[in-house]
């Protein structure tokens, strides 16, 4: 046989596998036209796979409250389905239990959207080389994941024993990614039930909060109970900052106090009218400082002695939160109904 005619025999037999292999969907064999007619370039094509044949993963990281897979969603997803096929083929593995049967790895919102196109087919590649974090991966990748759902799949990674380390290094994030939605799994009561009702979305935010309200549990809650009260990163600065000179005032005067290098605390005196007025503070120390420390600002409402509350946002200028002193009820009021009594340190 002549090297010629074995050469067109070997194309005419490659021709022939390269069909049989494009009908069972698998690898094609195309020529490539920029190389020598000999030269085979190998292709991958996805399988059209029944949809009555795929299973969505049970423990997948979305939810089924997750915004994606709202019915408005899918709907939107199923038009250009519709109208257009699916563009992009899901990702799916053989099912471990049932022989014939497939589990999606990626695509579930292109099945969910293909049946609502009434759809029988869909274009897939099997890849049985999966494991639970490239899911968490492609999603986090394409921020089709809430925090909550992050925050599960570290749970249940912890829970079999991996390091917050590993996890990190699988999914692809910071250590501290890790840390602040390991923080999510075990909120206090006032901080998941701002988080859980969407108020606050923002782990970072939420992150802030559970530290500020490890240390100030009460003044947290308050602010957190005012429903009006913006929850953003810069206002939970501002409550921690507030918070941390409180406490760094409170310990310094606790020290003047035992060591008798206090201020001559600044005294409310009735005069004889009445009237209330501020004495001092006078200077007794060495540092000689002219600052008031946990400043107490004094008003009167309704006839009633009362206290502004400096760190609840007001719903409106010209309003001010008050507690009176003979209650510990707060509330918010029109600040033309309020006197200004005294300042002085609390």
């Amino acid at each position: 046989m002549t090297v010629t005619a074995a050469k067109t025999m070997g194309r005419k037999a490659t021709a022939k596998t390269g069909a049989s292999t494009r009908r069972e969907g698998h690898i094609a064999a195309e020529p490539d036209t920029l190389n020598p007619p000999d030269t085979i370039a190998r292709v991958a094509r996805p399988l059209e796979l029944p949809l009555e044949l795929i299973d969505e993963d049970p423990e997948q990281p979305r939810t089924a409250d997750n915004p994606g897979f709202s019915a408005k969603s899918i709907a939107e997803i199923g038009q250009t389905i519709k109208s257009r096929g699916v563009k992009s083929p899901i990702s799916v593995r053989e099912h471990p239990h049932i022989q014939g049967r497939y589990l999606i790895n990626h695509g579930a919102r292109r099945f969910r959207a293909s049946k609502w196109a009434e759809k029988t087919t869909i274009p897939a590649f099997i890849d049985n080389d999966y494991n639970h974090a490239d899911q968490v991966i492609e999603n986090l990748q394409r921020n089709e994941l809430t925090p909550r759902e992050i925050a599960d799949f570290i749970g249940r990674e912890l829970a079999a024993g991996k390091k917050k380390s590993e996890i990190a290094r699988e999914i692809g994030k910071s250590p501290a990614f890790v840390t602040q939605h390991v923080t999510l799994l075990d909120l206090p009561d006032p901080i998941a039930q701002a988080f859980n009702s969407g108020r606050a979305s923002d782990v970072t935010v939420v992150s802030e909060l559970v530290t500020a309200f490890r240390k100030n549990p009460k003044e947290v809650s308050a602010w957190l109970a005012d429903d009006s009260q913006e929850l953003t990163r810069g206002s939970v600065k501002l409550l921690r900052e507030f918070l941390e000179d409180k406490r760094r005032q409170d310990a310094e005067y606790a020290h003047d106090w035992e060591t008798g290098e206090s201020l001559t605390v600044g005294a409310i005196t009735e005069a004889e009218q009445g009237e209330y007025t501020l004495r001092g503070p006078s200077i007794e120390n060495e540092v000689g400082s002219r600052r008031l420390r946990n400043t107490v600002v004094q008003v009167e409402h309704e006839g009633r002695r009362a206290r502004l509350i400096l760190y609840r946002r007001p719903t409106r200028n010209g309003r001010a939160w008050l507690k009176y002193e003979d209650s510990d009820g707060e509330f918010e009021a029109d600040l033309t109904q309020v006197q200004l009594v005294a300042l002085f340190e609390g």
